[in-house]
């Protein structure tokens, strides 16, 4: 591996370091003063080797995004020449399209916007549905879309070991709940969720007989946490008691952590792509060995 280092952001501290101990190189965290207009001040380390690393986890992404805009143009001034993002969760994939007349596509700005930013970019199971992969919105960068199926299928295997069903809440989580079925040879299904507004679902349970059964929900992402906590009380209506879940990123909007044990759920486990109490399953191995042909 050639000399680099790997800056992260406050919030990213654990996961980063993580990381950083994993390659064995140097980490520095980036310097951020808000001024009291809500302006932002971005300090470098000094000094950077040609090729640098930044981490930052776009969750919360508006003033995220401005202040990685100052940080990539800062280390391009600093003369780096090999300059890769890893941003765990990758915000704004969920607008792929113009569902309405007016509305920008989301997905597309803000892959442009990267993509002039940063020579490479690494994230993990990024929200996509109507694309194949990260180079359609990200030209002329090297895009890298790691997924946590087969860390998640080694965590249940190694800590439930009385096989547990795995549940997607949606059609929408089929990808992720099926990746993590087959790693860890286990039965799975989905709900059908029908949304009347973003905290007013309707889930139905696959036709499954699951009594008795340990289930585990899966799902990629959890903002509010309706869906989830929909299907735990449906689980729960149908006499199952015994009801964890696992996520991928940890958004958990205000209330939501509340709502899902309320709901039922006993463990809830959560990736450290967003740092967060919950976190259990750690990336830090995979985007490790996706920097091997990178750095």
């Amino acid at each position: 591996m050639m000399k680099a280092c790997l800056l992260y952001f406050p919030d990213c501290k654990e996961p980063a370091n993580r990381l950083a101990h994993f390659l064995q190189i140097e980490s520095d965290q980036i310097q951020i003063h808000h001024f009291p207009d809500g302006e932002s001040l971005i300090t470098l380390p000094e000094r950077l080797p040609e090729c640098v690393i930044i981490y930052e986890s776009l969750n919360n992404p508006n003033q995220k995004l401005i202040e990685l805009l100052f940080a990539a143009r800062g280390a391009r001034n600093s003369k780096v020449k090999n300059l890769i993002l890893i941003a765990p969760y990758l915000a704004y994939m969920r607008q792929d399209k113009c569902f309405r007349p007016g509305q920008v596509v989301s997905q597309k700005v803000i892959g442009t916007f990267l993509s002039e930013l940063f020579d490479s970019l690494i994230t993990i199971d990024a929200h996509l549905h109507r694309i194949n992969n990260l180079s359609q919105i990200l030209p002329g960068c090297r895009a890298i879309n790691l997924t946590t199926s087969a860390l998640t299928a080694n965590f249940i295997v190694e800590h439930f070991p009385y096989a547990p069903f795995l549940l997607g809440p949606d059609e929408e989580s089929l990808q992720w709940v099926a990746g993590i079925a087959k790693n860890a040879g286990l039965e799975y299904g989905v709900c059908k969720k029908i949304r009347y507004g973003d905290k007013n679902v309707n889930v139905t349970l696959p036709n499954v007989n699951l009594r008795n059964r340990h289930v585990i929900l899966i799902d990629d992402i959890a903002s509010t946490g309706y869906t989830l906590a929909a299907a735990a009380q449906e689980l729960r209506k149908s006499g199952i008691n015994h009801i964890d879940c696992i996520i991928t990123h940890a958004l958990f909007a205000k209330g939501a952590l509340k709502l899902l044990k309320e709901s039922g759920i006993k463990h809830i486990i959560t990736s450290d792509t967003i740092s967060h109490s919950t976190n259990k399953i750690f990336i830090a191995p995979i985007v490790a060995k996706a920097l091997e042909d990178l750095v």
